[in-house]
């Protein structure tokens, strides 16, 4: 089931509060069918550290007072180039450009549903079945529909298949990194 209305209205409330202060390249994600826990996902990016204190500093007021919501939970600092705004139904994601790029969340959920970040309208219809399984999901880790990427405990570098880390650490790292980085032979 798609996101509820008020979710996709939230999340053009954080793009535009976002797009006031300058953030770039905004994205508004329908990932209700994919996730089940959130509805929708806002991913901004900043130029600088700076830049991303301010748009979250400006997410978190005109959202406090035009809309009266408060985040439930704030996660990282400007300083490590992700912040996490956790609005329930709606979470905010304001990158770096470059921490963005890493981390590539637009990769992990382009088969979600695409909203035009500033007036809420469908973009792009979720892909066919990815409701069902995880588009570019490496690796299972038991969260049915949730896109995981290898890490270096999963990923495979000619050691072992996905059963056998190739670093010996074992499931259950929670760090997820974009294919290609931080994979190899362990430690």
């Amino acid at each position: 089931m798609p996101s509820h209305p008020d979710s996709i209205a939230l999340g053009v409330a954080i793009a535009t509060a976002a797009d006031d202060v300058k953030a770039v390249d905004p994205a508004l994600y329908d990932v209700a069918d994919i996730l089940g826990v959130v509805e929708a996902f806002v991913v901004v990016s900043t130029t600088s550290d700076r830049q991303l204190d301010a748009v979250v500093d400006r997410i978190e007021a005109d959202l406090r007072d035009r809309h009266d919501e408060r985040p439930l939970r704030r996660e990282g600092t400007p300083a490590s180039g992700w912040v996490l705004l956790d609005y329930g139904a709606v979470v905010a994601h304001v990158f770096l450009r470059e921490q963005r790029e890493f981390y590539d969340l637009d990769r992990l959920f382009s088969d979600a549903a695409h909203h035009d970040p500033l007036t809420g309208e469908l973009v792009t219809p979720m892909v066919a079945g990815a409701d069902d399984r995880a588009s570019h999901q490496d690796v299972e880790l038991g969260v049915p529909g949730v896109p995981v990427m290898p890490t270096p405990a999963t990923a495979t570098s000619g050691a072992g298949g996905p059963d056998e880390p190739a670093d010996g650490v074992g499931r259950g790292d929670d760090v997820v990194r974009p294919r290609g980085q931080g994979q190899g032979g362990g430690a």
